[in-house]
């Protein structure tokens, strides 16, 4: 199965994610994570990336989508869900030749909606360690001691970009790419939209009932 797995900033989509390896024993692809361990491990497509990261420019759909195919490669048939990939329609075409050559397919495309006034509030309280594994929310879940992991004991960061002033623009930013992409997966009968709101255990229920058994 290969789901596709889509919503704005503080969707949740992590957590969402972290049900399905735990649950349904599906690989998990973010391209956030795809860009740090090729530019890590320097493979050839990772120092390409890197050097247009470095010159400011955006790694072009080419490099991106050619990570994504060694991941699918090294995985070997196991069901997958995309984190926020594709971002953009021409991404997505280019998703498609590449699903098309593996001979593959997007079984769902998934949108978690939830209201930009409980994004800000989610994000803004969002609380997490330096490399991102341990996350908490200064409301909806804590750490036991204000600022601590209770994992490593280390020191708690707010992403720069969870600051409020920031996150508006970010909602807005995701706003404009994502209206085209719901309509190419409309028009591909693969789109589904699920409320994001509630407990995160009633979210996953909703993403379940698309799946089936």
């Amino acid at each position: 199965m290969i789901l596709l797995l889509f919503g704005p900033p503080g969707a949740g989509k992590g957590t969402q994610s972290a049900f399905l390896i735990e649950k349904r024993s599906m690989a998990h692809i973010s391209t956030g994570n795809l860009f740090r361990a090729n530019i890590k491990n320097e493979t050839e497509l990772g120092l390409k990336a890197k050097s247009f990261m470095d010159a400011g420019d955006l790694v072009p759909d080419s490099v991106t989508v050619g990570m994504v195919e060694s991941e699918l490669e090294s995985l070997k048939g196991a069901s997958v869900i995309f984190d926020g990939f594709p971002r953009t329609v021409p991404q997505a075409e280019a998703f498609d030749e590449l699903l098309t050559k593996m001979s593959l397919k997007i079984d769902h495309a998934i949108f978690v909606e939830v209201p930009s006034e409980m994004l800000v509030e989610r994000l803004s309280g969002r609380r997490m360690t330096a490399d991102g594994k341990h996350v908490y929310h200064v409301t909806f879940n804590p750490p036991k001691q204000e600022g601590i992991c209770d994992v490593t004991g280390e020191e708690l960061i707010q992403r720069k970009d969870d600051s409020e002033e920031v996150i508006s623009n970010r909602l807005e930013a995701y706003e404009k790419s994502t209206a085209p992409l719901k309509d190419y997966y409309e028009s591909k009968g693969v789109l589904k939209s699920i409320d994001g709101t509630g407990e995160p255990e009633e979210v996953f229920g909703r993403i379940e009932a698309i799946l089936g058994s």
